[in-house]
């Protein structure tokens, strides 16, 4: 059955599912609906699930194949599965997710989305953010649309590479393990600016603090104006969504159309997600005509 309750959070961005029980088996109704709701609200969240490792990624391929991320470790016994943990006792570091960005866009195809499975909560913060960027590009003056019509956004994984490795108190801890310094992560990988949603064909925005680098044809000093007033405006409050986590919610969201932010203010708490991606069939990246 695919008849469930849709309730907007915001204008533009997120909705809760209700209805819908996703512990066992999906059938292709209820698939279609959830892929045509992700489609229309770019992230959605579906409380009281409590799925397990199993059925969080049956759901994951509801909306594409598996795909495992470089860089970040995953479980020992689920290599489909990143075990996204911070413990009580890591304190006074960053956070994996902790500034804005869009997952792995400085690779050759970027995993088209997410599934982030809520398994304990702190009893305040840990908040996730999500900012869409179909409408801030919407919202965009036409003086910045002039600036990125027809160019590339250069990307690099600064986290992972040696040019511009965070420093150590900004790196999340040690409950998630991470490969850095390679230098193969500092390799400069072009999008379009305006990037091509390959599922509903929307245009977005494809700039973001964490990987974009500068625009094609100018230099990094050139560019750093340019991004950063891009940047200040694709996360104007309007075209966000704040997420209170509870234990058993499950958030799905589309990479390429959204960016987000996991709020590092539950110090002294532990906080456990599971979290499973999901690629595309083939590597559309063309920015509109």
């Amino acid at each position: 059955m695919s008849a469930f309750d849709i309730r907007p959070l915001t204008r533009w961005t997120g909705a809760e599912i209700f209805g819908p029980d996703l512990t066992g088996p999906i059938g292709e109704e209820l698939a279609a609906a959830l892929r045509d709701a992700l489609a229309s609200w770019q992230v959605i969240f579906l409380p009281d699930q409590h799925l397990d490792i199993p059925a969080q990624k049956r759901l994951t391929q509801v909306f594409g194949p598996l795909e495992r991320c470089p860089y970040v470790v995953p479980m020992d016994d689920e290599p489909d599965v990143i075990a996204v943990l911070k413990e009580a006792g890591e304190v006074n570091v960053g956070v994996f997710g902790g500034d804005w960005h869009s997952d792995f866009s400085f690779l050759p195809v970027p995993p088209l989305g997410s599934v982030l499975n809520a398994v304990e909560v702190p009893p305040f913060g840990g908040d996730t953010l999500w900012a869409n960027q179909v409408a801030a590009l919407d919202a965009l003056s036409a003086d910045l649309r002039a600036e990125i019509d027809g160019r590339d956004a250069i990307h690099i994984g600064k986290p992972y590479g040696v040019s511009h490795a965070p420093k150590e108190e900004e790196r999340s801890g040690g409950s998630i393990r991470m490969v850095r310094d390679d230098p193969q992560a500092d390799r400069e990988m072009p999008h379009p600016a305006i990037r091509i949603d390959p599922v509903s064909g929307k245009p977005a925005l494809n700039f973001n603090p964490t990987y974009a680098l500068r625009l094609s044809g100018r230099t990094e000093a050139e560019s750093a104006p340019i991004l950063d007033a891009i940047q200040r405006h694709t996360t104007r409050p309007e075209f966000c969504v704040r997420h209170r986590w509870r234990a058993g919610t499950v958030a799905v969201w589309n990479n390429y159309t959204t960016m987000h932010y996991a709020v590092n203010d539950y110090d002294g708490h532990r906080r456990l997600m599971y979290r499973t991606t999901f690629g595309i069939a083939d590597d559309r990246q063309t920015s509109p005509s």
